[in-house]
């Protein structure tokens, strides 16, 4: 494992004062593995009021002095730094009601949650792993450190952290630990919204999302119960090889993986589908309205998880959007006029990702979705009008005319239509001639 400048120098410091210093947790697991990481968190013997001292020369926040947490900046990184320590009683299922500090690193790495995040490395690359955490990467497994139950109640975000790791890592949990996952998933119904939706945002982009949606979809209903209804209904539908939920999850594997707007779009998609479904005098399914249906829902639901506006109207407007039938360019202008051009193209992609998951001749659409991202390319390319702001006249040109209030905006929709239906040219002399004669009757 490489470790950088400003890690070695923080690791330095701290050893050429006497104490003892180690990467810890995710870092040491994903430098092990060849993944690449973010954050260093740094553990050593060092009291708190210690650290400060040996980082008197650096700008060092004292984050969580309680729990024996500072955080030191050192070349534009910061780096979280604890006092190795035991935890006391986890009464609101989140926090240690205390913490008590320890000289052994083996104590500290005992209250860690899994035992792929209870390796410890120092800089010489020496490790300490008394719970089998490498042995664990080596085999492809996520497996809690010591009894998974204890794990859970300390911190019922563990639950979800055990999928999100099997997702992200493509290991298999452990049948103890799945075990409880399963039995204790109710817990999550007391977990802050910002934190379940932080977990699924990442398990959603996971390696092996679809896999682990699948055999943990009691988890995610857990947290998101309107899934419910998704799992294993039938839909009756010749295009279809799936139920919703199956497809729903392999329309998402479909997507980039670094796509998280993609991804959380495709999860949502067909969310709907249940509420709308109908069957015909022939048995087949129906789902009208579950694009719209679908978009109101997930709204609900990302609203309860506390996104932001704007992810929130942005995900909507795909999933309201996904089953909108475009035919030419001029429909390909009009929703570039709905929802901007950038989200055009991700809507494409989307009905791609869609139709992957259905019956195989489906696909062959998808050929046809190409063809409508180049039109909308060579619309962007060429700047045609797809916007009001886009039209060669402006209000204060419509007022002069005699227009006001209203009457102003009413008429540039008119105009803006017209020209991306090309029944109007977008020329000044043309369009206020059209507004004119619009005046008169």
């Amino acid at each position: 494992m490489t470790i950088g400048a400003n890690t070695e120098k923080i690791l330095t410091e701290l050893e050429n004062n006497g104490f003892e210093a180690y990467m810890v947790g995710g870092c040491v697991r994903d430098g092990i593995m060849g993944r690449k990481c973010n954050d260093i968190d740094v553990t050593t013997n060092a009291l708190p009021e210690q650290m400060i001292e040996v980082f008197k020369g650096y700008k060092v926040i004292p984050t969580g002095i309680k729990h024996g947490t500072v955080t030191v900046l050192c070349g534009g990184e910061s780096f979280e730094i604890t006092t190795y320590r035991i935890d006391g009683e986890y009464s609101d299922h989140r926090r240690p009601d205390e913490v008590r500090f320890t000289s052994d690193i083996a104590d500290d790495l005992s209250r860690r949650d899994f035992t792929v995040n209870a390796v410890a490395m120092d800089r010489h690359g020496n490790m300490v792993d008394p719970f089998g955490g490498k042995a664990d990467m080596e085999a492809g497994i996520i497996r809690c450190v010591g009894d998974p139950q204890k794990r859970f109640n300390e911190d019922a975000l563990r639950i979800l952290r055990a999928v999100r790791f099997s997702s992200q890592l493509g290991f298999e949990i452990d049948s103890a630990t799945a075990e409880a996952v399963r039995s204790m998933k109710g817990q999550l119904d007391g977990i802050s919204r910002e934190r379940v939706r932080d977990e699924l945002d990442k398990l959603i982009c996971g390696q092996n999302a679809v896999e682990v949606l699948l055999d943990y979809s009691d988890v995610i209903t857990a947290v998101i119960p309107e899934f419910e209804p998704s799992i294993g209904l039938d839909q009756r539908s010749p295009y279809h090889r799936y139920n919703v939920w199956e497809h729903t999850v392999r329309a998402l594997g479909a997507a980039p993986s670094a796509d998280l707007g993609l991804r959380r779009a495709l999860l949502y998609h067909d969310i709907g589908k249940p509420a709308c479904m109908k069957l015909d005098e022939t048995g087949r399914g129906h789902f009208k309205q579950h694009d719209r249906v679908g978009a109101e829902m997930a709204e609900n639901i990302m609203r309860r998880l506390h996104y932001d506006n704007r992810t929130i109207a942005v995900t909507t407007a795909l999933i309201a959007n996904h089953s909108k039938k475009l035919h030419n360019k001029t429909d390909v202008r009009k929703m570039m006029c709905k929802i901007g051009d950038e989200l055009f193209f991700e809507l494409m992609e989307m009905k791609k990702c869609d139709n992957s998951a259905k019956n195989e001749f489906v696909l062959e659409e998808n050929v046809f979705f190409d063809q409508l991202i180049g039109i909308g390319k060579d619309i962007a390319a060429n700047n045609e009008c797809r916007s009001v702001s886009g039209l060669a006249v402006n209000g204060s040109e419509l007022v002069q005319l005699g227009l006001k209030g209203a009457e102003i905006g009413d008429i540039q929709h008119e105009l803006l239509e017209l020209v991306m239906e090309e029944k109007l040219g977008n020329q000044r002399d043309e369009l206020l001639k059209y507004a004119e004669q619009r005046c008169i009757k």
